[in-house]
């Protein structure tokens, strides 16, 4: 179990048995008193959990606060690294700041900072995302991979394939990657991730995948003026609402099962995933690197990220950085 707190492993308890859990059950396998065991229900209902009491059987979980919560997150989620610790936070300026910040202090490898909204979301380019309260997944997750600094761009494929397989095992839609680090839905963007790495010459220390995904964002109250590129919701595109907290916990397994690959076998499986989802392999792209365009055929991605494009004289430029864009 990830919590060992009493809290933590009543919410498992609940969301492992069929629906009601008696009292004296819930006594005999947290080893406490009948009496503790209605004073950490009352402490959980007073942090938001509607805990039914069924006369003659126990208590029922009805539902869990509408932010997400660490027990919620830890409650059964069965990862070996990612999820270590979680830390949920109702506003902040950036979960990475805080998962950056923390990092340096030396939290562990699988440290998760959330937070139910942002006051200064990062994206690539030192670009604003937006990031309002209650409805989208704004997450930083720490990682200590031993690989060389110049591999640590790697770890993108990482992060992206997570969402992209995570959008799919809660919704019927079929996400796509746009490099270096979108998630298209219908071509709009619904996810976009940002890595952040502290290392010395030859080391990474740390690093920190950013994760933002619009879940449930209500795309009509976002002003267009404030959107570099066309911009979507899981609901926007799907039609129904999606959960939060399943989304999050389907995320966290996805990228630590993906983790494990990576430390295992190499960037190679995550790449060959990343590419078969991509959205743009085989097709004509215009890229935009400050004052210089061109355009060209996607090849595909290097072991390190770097998108390759084909140019019309037949010569293969490797970038590295800029905006693209289909032609």
């Amino acid at each position: 179990m990830k919590d060992s707190g009493v809290d933590g492993r009543i919410i498992e308890l609940f969301r492992s048995g069929d629906g009601v859990v008696s009292g004296a059950a819930l006594s005999r396998l947290l080893g406490v008193s009948r009496t503790a065991v209605w004073k950490h229900v009352k402490g959980l209902r007073a942090s938001g959990y509607l805990i039914e009491a069924v006369p003659s059987k126990g208590y029922r979980l009805v539902s869990s606060p509408k932010v997400l919560t660490q027990l919620d997150l830890s409650a059964g989620l069965e990862t070996k690294r990612v999820g270590s610790n979680i830390i949920c936070l109702k506003e902040t300026e950036s979960t990475n700041k805080v998962a950056f910040t923390l990092a340096e202090e030396g939290a562990a490898e699988g440290t998760v900072v959330i937070a139910d909204a942002q006051s200064a979301g990062k994206g690539r380019l030192g670009r604003i995302w937006l990031s309002p309260p209650g409805v989208n997944l704004y997450c930083s997750v720490v990682l200590r991979p031993a690989i060389a600094p110049m591999a640590a761009c790697q770890l993108t494929f990482l992060s992206v394939v997570a969402v992209a397989r995570a959008i799919e095992s809660c919704t019927t839609l079929k996400p796509q990657i746009k490099w270096p680090n979108d998630i298209l839905i219908n071509g709009k963007k619904v996810a976009g991730l940002l890595n952040e790495m502290n290392a010395e010459t030859e080391k990474v220390n740390f690093v920190v995948l950013g994760i933002g995904v619009n879940l449930n964002l209500d795309m009509a109250s976002i002003s267009e003026s404030l959107l570099r590129h066309p911009a979507t919701s899981l609901l926007q595109e799907g039609g129904v609402e999606v959960d939060r907290l399943a989304f999050t916990r389907a995320l966290l397994l996805e990228l630590d099962r993906l983790y494990d690959v990576f430390l295992a076998e190499g960037e190679a499986p995550v790449r060959a995933e990343w590419l078969e989802r991509s959205a743009i392999k085989g097709r004509k792209v215009k890229v935009s690197q400050g004052e210089r365009e061109f355009t060209g055929m996607v090849q595909g991605v290097d072991s390190f990220g770097a998108l390759l494009v084909q140019l019309s004289d037949g010569k293969v430029e490797t970038v590295l950085s800029g905006d693209v864009a289909l032609v």
